[in-house]
């Protein structure tokens, strides 16, 4: 029989202190406690056959080699209350409608500036600001059209968001197929409770993407959507493509597309070339248009800004999105929630030191090695330094960084984030998890029904990104008897 061990003063999503499995969770632990070691680790290997079957891969850059690997996936699911989910869905609504109105008034009034609510050296100071996107309003004033925030929850249970990812955020593809995954390994809990589904996402995605393209189609044609991808070489390349075939679209890279004189963006085909109107962008900003960006670039397409300046193309996520997808920006989101809706924030920030800021810049330099220190605009855990787990040698290196650069750095407490009985090397242990729910905006708002839970693999770390060795595991949302 399985047994569920948990670690003293950290909250586990499956069971509480006392060892008792937390309502939702109940059909689950009941049924992981009847198999043996020998029964899960017969399904997971299942899980990996399948797997590798399907191709499902990611991309690690940091081995110097950017090896293709077979996706982490860690069978035992994680599994959260549909009442709680409920909360945690309002919260990501109202975050996301924040950070839009934050976007569109940057390239307009700025009045967030004006009224002293965001500080205009910051602003100025964001590698992220586009102003070639000055006095642009995409549709629906919705520049963020797909985020990946990340959520985690304290040693007290309470939910948190980490970060905000508004720029071309991963992993959708994997939640969906780690739930295809899933429901082999434990099929009979699936027709034993309600198990809300996820896989609308693609036709969601498709729907939104469609909304996009101008009001002047209508009644001419059917809008054509395309997924631009950087190539085969980029770590998410499979999500590209998966997103690409589930929603029916073409998937191409930026020679597959140009714009002729009168700013149309036309798509090489057989058959001749046929006119775009919706783009799915998997490419950074400074990589879409050589004419406005990096002239060097071969991933984007020559005059893609001069089409959509002229509204011959709607761009999803809107290019300067990133200006909100800022590590320094996120620790005024709650600010922006109460300024720009009048409300209260439902979900808490993880508390922020701004390093912008020189008396808490002293603070974090004094006690950089009880803090998680981040720089404002990496993503995929690279350059985090978390100080309790750093030599000496690398805190220094990480201090004389932020001193020469406090703008693009914060710092965090380091939080005992919450864990989940994981399979590891023959015995099922606890191991520390995020969630990544992922967002859709337009016309109205979709979040997907969990997301992505990403499980730290090694004992002890804190640190769950795939490229940093981490895995994964299905998100049960569970509706209580």
């Amino acid at each position: 029989m399985a047994q569920l061990r948990t670690l003293p003063r950290q909250w586990d999503e499956l069971v509480d202190a006392h060892g008792r499995p937390r309502p939702a969770a109940a059909a689950l632990v009941e049924r992981l406690q009847s198999l043996d070691i020998a029964e899960l680790q017969e399904r997971q290997s299942l899980a990996e056959v399948d797997i590798l079957a399907l191709g499902i891969t990611f991309t690690v850059y940091h081995d110097g080699q950017g090896t293709d690997r077979a996706w982490p996936m860690d069978i035992i699911p994680r599994v959260i209350a549909a009442s709680e989910w409920a909360m945690i869905e309002r919260g990501l609504k109202q975050r996301l409608s924040a950070l839009n109105r934050f976007i569109d008034d940057v390239y307009h009034e700025r009045r967030v500036v004006a009224d002293g609510v965001f500080p205009a050296e910051l602003l100025e100071g964001s590698v992220n600001l586009r102003t070639e996107c000055v006095g642009m309003s995409p549709k629906f004033g919705v520049w963020a059209h797909i985020c990946g925030s990340d959520l985690v929850r304290d040693a007290n249970g309470v939910v948190h968001v980490l970060e905000d990812n508004l720029r071309v955020p991963s992993g959708v593809s994997y939640l969906l197929q780690n739930r295809a995954i899933s429901k082999r390994a434990f099929a009979d809990l699936f027709d034993r409770q309600s198990i809300l589904p996820v896989d609308d996402y693609p036709d969601r995605l498709r729907r939104l993407l469609l909304s996009l393209a101008s009001d002047e189609l209508h009644g001419l044609r059917h809008p054509q959507i395309v997924v631009l991808t950087p190539g085969v070489f980029n770590s998410a390349y499979f999500e590209h493509a998966f997103l690409a075939q589930q929603m029916g679209v073409p998937l191409v890279e930026g020679a597959d597309l140009f714009v002729d004189p009168g700013n149309r963006v036309w798509m090489r085909t057989i058959d001749g070339p046929k006119p775009v109107d919706v783009i799915y962008r998997r490419v950074d900003d400074m990589f879409l248009d050589p004419e406005v960006f990096r002239p060097d670039s071969q991933l984007g397409v020559p005059g893609l800004m001069r089409a959509w300046h002229a509204g011959n193309v709607a761009i999803a996520n809107a290019p300067g999105a990133g200006v909100a997808d800022d590590k320094v920006v996120y620790a005024w989101v709650p600010d922006f929630i109460r300024y720009y809706l009048g409300e209260e924030p439902l979900l808490p920030n993880v508390p922020t030191y701004r390093c912008h800021f020189a008396d808490e810049l002293a603070y974090v330099c004094e006690h950089a090695h009880e803090l998680v220190l981040k720089p404002a605009n990496e993503s995929g855990g690279y350059g985090l330094t978390i100080g309790s787990a750093a030599t000496a040698e690398q805190l220094e290196a990480a201090v004389a960084a932020i001193r020469a650069d406090p703008r693009n750095w914060v710092a965090q407490p380091i939080l005992q984030i919450s864990t989940a009985p994981t399979l590891c090397a023959g015995e099922l242990v606890p191991r520390h998890v995020d969630l990544r729910p992922f967002v859709l905006s337009g016309h109205d708002t979709y979040v997907t029904t969990g997301g992505l839970t990403r499980v730290a693999l090694v004992e002890g770390s804190l640190v769950v990104n795939s490229s940093q060795g981490g895995g994964s595991k299905d998100t049960w949302i569970v509706e209580e008897p």
